[in-house]
């Protein structure tokens, strides 16, 4: 098979006014970006809000091993699959960083027969939001600072700054550093630090945005720090929250970009799942529901990560549930969850995993178990996907089917997207239209937001982690006092954890 690279280049592009027009979108709301990108005017959300609204897919995993485990491939492949059997489907996507683009985890684009195309834009700097992003973060970095040196107008405490700078790209002699460093004139010195910019909390207040001026309301509740008396230190209070909003004035339009087969995908907004809530932008969710009859969208990491943080965030923000769930899972991810193999970033499987092993395969189907109760958690209808690779055994490909369907899921399909594109889709695609059409979604948040934050994260750890309980240690408690003290308390949480932890 040829090479994403050789697939891409090959393609066969659109000009992407025309893709948009076939899904309905009019020339007058685009702004193109050469001839295959375009922004869409995020106001279209409002516009359309009394259309019918399409069924809402949200495609998630088992926990990922180093290669990854086909989640975004799958997610375009089932919205080419969906359109190949006469329904109207349009993606979303996470914008990539330049940060994992450059390391070992590569691109984002998909891969195969299942890609955004080009792939090149789509990875390097798009349409400019991460850009954008990153100014408007650095811009009120700067603003504390200089407040700070400038007599202090705001009682900002030096030592209990908390925002740090952002960059997108990885770079780790960054992260801990001095500034403030040359003289009485150029700053006050202490300790920070950079972070990746789709870390900055300015890129998941871009992403769960419903309008420009929620995107001003929230910029401005930003906290940079604290004051000497404890209060918090907010964007509005330094009043830098407006000029923050003049730098994101294109970045809150969603951008769109075409698949290998021609259709739309929603690429807007870019914050990981192990630091932010790690899906897509709600604007783009909001467009794309009322042009299509299917809006499949995909969360960052396993069904305990981003797909958690989906319902129990993004849901809230957007009104947006999902009607049904994809779970992504291969036969070598399902081995490599035995323990018996050592899989390492960058390197090559190692050769037993790629021989018929249903003893091993067995072994790790408990991953499998565990994702696919934790979206039904929320009450969502399970489809397991088997994202099919050409070392899978027949009869490893029949076991993982079979424990999916044992473990609850409506649905088990075999995925071939990667390989076949739209084709190798459409029995996944009828299996999700199935149980979509079946209306078995009973959706229910994890937890009330009237609960304690602590009773939250107790909620969380037991059911979607498999913990007996939780031991937070005095400092934490202390951080969600004050958290509690500010007026927070009744927000959803946000849990920063690694996808293996």
């Amino acid at each position: 098979m040829k090479s994403d690279l050789e697939i891409a280049r090959e393609a066969r592009l659109e000009p992407i006014q025309d893709v948009a027009a076939r899904f309905g979108l009019a020339a007058e709301s685009l702004e193109l970006y050469g001839p295959y990108k375009a922004k869409v005017d995020h106001r279209l959300a409002r516009s359309l809000a009394d259309r019918p609204r399409g069924r809402y897919i949200a495609v998630t995993a088992i926990t990922p091993t180093p290669l990854g485990e086909g989640k975004t491939v799958t997610t375009i492949g089932l919205g080419l699959g969906l359109n190949r059997i006469g329904k109207k489907a349009i993606i979303t996507l996470r914008q990539p960083s330049m940060g994992p683009v450059f390391g070992i985890k590569g691109g984002a684009a998909g891969g195969g027969l299942s890609q955004v195309l080009p792939m090149e834009d789509f990875n390097l700097h798009l349409t400019g939001d991460m850009h954008a992003v990153g100014a408007a973060h650095n811009l009120l970095a700067a603003w504390a600072d200089t407040s700070v040196l400038l007599k202090n107008p705001f009682d900002l405490n030096p030592e209990r700054v908390s925002i740090r700078r952002v960059v997108d790209i990885n770079d780790r002699a960054l992260r801990q550093i001095e500034i403030g460093l040359g003289g009485p004139k150029n700053g006050v010195p202490r300790r920070t630090g950079f972070d990746i910019t789709p870390a900055s909390e300015v890129m998941a207040i871009l992403g769960l945005s419903r309008d420009f001026g929620d995107l001003r309301q929230r910029l401005g509740r930003m906290i940079v720090g604290e004051d000497s008396q404890g209060r918090p230190v907010t964007a509005e209070t330094l009043e830098c929250a407006g000029a923050m909003c003049a730098i994101l004035k294109k970045a809150v339009d969603p951008t769109v970009m075409q698949t290998t087969e021609g259709t739309l995908a929603f690429v807007h907004a870019g914050p990981f799942a192990n630091i932010a809530y790690g899906n897509s932008s709600v604007l783009a969710d909001l467009i794309a529901v009322r042009l299509a009859d299917y809006t499949v969208t995909e969360s960052g990491f396993g069904a305990d990560m981003g797909f958690e943080k989906l319902c129990s965030i993004k849901s809230r923000a957007s009104g947006l549930t999902p009607d049904v769930a994809v779970v992504v899972a291969t036969v070598r991810a399902l081995k490599a969850h035995s323990g018996r193999f050592k899989v390492r970033p960058g390197k090559p499987l190692p050769e037993e995993m790629l021989v018929r092993d249903l003893e091993s395969l067995e072994l790790g189907m408990s991953n499998l178990v565990q994702q696919i109760a934790n979206v039904r958690a929320h009450g969502v209808p399970v489809v397991c996907a088997l994202n099919r690779f050409e070392t899978d055994h027949p009869d490893e490909i029949e076991l993982v089917l079979e424990k999916a369907r044992a473990a609850g899921a409506a649905e088990a399909a075999v995925s071939d997207v990667h390989a076949r594109g739209g084709e190798g889709g459409e029995e996944l695609a009828h299996a999700v239209d199935r149980v979509a059409e079946a209306g078995r979604a009973a959706f229910q948040p994890l937890y009330d937001l009237e609960l304690p934050l602590e009773e939250k994260i107790r909620v969380l750890a037991r059911t979607i982690y498999g913990a007996d309980d939780i031991d937070l240690a005095e400092k934490a408690r202390e951080s969600l006092s004050r958290i509690e003290d500010w007026g927070f308390g009744g927000l959803p949480i946000c849990m920063a954890k690694t996808h293996l932890s």
